[in-house]
């Protein structure tokens, strides 16, 4: 069995596509997707042991792939990994910066370089990598970038490090979908809200409660979403269906900035199943350690 993509196969033959954090989670999945539908996919990450797991399984799946060991907070090596992609296959066409992460914690306990190590992974590794992309690529060849933000409508308490950088990352794909159309490089984000992949086993056991049962009783379609349905939008913003939008942002959130407490009561939801098409996706362990029907 391969990746059960709702988009036609060969959408992407010919194309050449990178994607940071594909070693894990929602990088993962969109690897495996783009590379199902005829794309070479660049996958970029710190672990080159996640990395080569991924590689092993997206040619076993018949797919076509290279890994390149790169943190995009350094931008030495940032500027070297974007060259040596395009030494190897001559083209970049799309580029999803996907990665980064942060930590649970208020802000009075955020101590400086925490906070500025948060930026750095979510906000201004995306920057560089999205600035050698286009400088060394696709000023001249045009291409499109989806960059990863989060649910930071109306603030993200406990998280307000990622949500100051997510924040920033939002208005810098703004500003560069307006410089970069000159190029004809559409700039677009997608906002994932509570997304069911690794990423969730990354989390102190001290979060574990409040992941299992105190995250989807407040969306109004009442569970976490799929890697599968990030994937979908992600691959959307890169194909030629999306060739009007730039400075556009999709959220993947079930609703839930849009939940007002004290002004209407959510109901358990019913028709409405979640979209799973990655063939190789697990649930993260501390969904299903939680037995919570209404998580998964």
């Amino acid at each position: 069995m391969n990746y059960q993509s709702i988009y036609g196969p060969g959408l992407f033959d010919g194309k050449v596509f990178v994607v940071t954090g594909g070693g894990s989670g929602i990088g993962r999945c969109t690897a495996h997707e783009l590379a199902s539908l005829g794309a070479h996919v660049a996958i970029v990450g710190r672990n080159q042991e996640k990395l080569d797991r991924v590689r092993v399984e997206i040619e076993t799946d018949g797919g076509s792939v290279s890994t390149h060991v790169s943190d995009i907070r350094d931008e030495q090596t940032v500027v070297a990994t974007i060259a040596t992609v395009l030494a190897d296959h001559g083209r970049i066409d799309g580029l999803v910066n996907n990665a980064g992460g942060q930590y649970r914690a208020p802000i009075k306990d955020i101590a400086t370089k925490g906070f500025e190590a948060v930026v750095r992974s979510n906000l201004t590794g995306g920057f560089i990598v999205m600035r050698e992309v286009y400088n060394q690529w696709m000023a001249d060849n045009g291409g499109s970038i989806v960059n990863m933000i989060a649910d930071i409508w109306h603030g993200w308490p406990n998280f307000s490090h990622s949500a100051a950088a997510r924040g920033g990352m939002l208005t810098l794909s703004e500003s560069a979908a307006t410089e970069f159309a000159e190029s004809g490089v559409r700039v677009n984000t997608v906002a994932p809200g509570s997304i069911a992949s690794s990423g969730l086993d990354t989390y102190d056991a001290k979060d574990t409660e409040f992941i299992q049962k105190g995250v989807s009783p407040h969306i109004p379609l009442q569970r976490f979403g799929t890697e599968s349905e990030v994937s979908a939008a992600i691959v959307f913003l890169l194909s030629p269906g999306a060739s009007f939008i730039t400075g556009s942002c999709i959220r993947i959130d079930g609703g839930a900035p849009n939940a007002r407490r004290g002004w209407w009561d959510l109901q358990p939801s019913k028709n409405n199943e979640p979209f799973n098409g990655f063939h190789r996706a697990t649930e993260p362990a501390i969904l299903s350690a939680a037995g919570n029907k209404e998580t998964r």
